[in-house]
């Protein structure tokens, strides 16, 4: 039986729902400004897929580097979220 796929879906899951709150929770802290580190650990996860020798660390790190990117635009959005009163604002942050 061959394992490899259904880890690899797992590990996508996984990434899907760990960006999830952080997008959330980075709004809420740091505002969209926080794309920035969004794009950055995108990078750094792309950049080690292409260096990675074992090819299931390179695709996972791959899925991670695209869910990060994923990110990005998802932080934009939740301030949209935000803005209509769907998900609470900072009061502590003034944008």
């Amino acid at each position: 039986m061959n394992y490899e796929g259904l880890l690899l879906g797992l590990g996508a899951f996984l990434c899907i729902g760990l960006f999830h709150p952080l997008v959330i929770k980075a709004e809420y802290y740091f505002g969209v400004r926080s794309w920035w580190a969004f794009l950055f650990v995108g990078l750094a996860a792309a950049v080690g897929s292409l260096f990675a020798e074992n090819t299931y660390l390179s695709i996972f790190m791959g899925i991670f580097a695209f869910s990060a990117f994923w990110g990005i635009g998802e932080v934009f959005k939740q301030r949209e979220r935000v803005r209509k009163g769907w998900f609470p604002r900072n009061p502590k942050r003034n944008e």
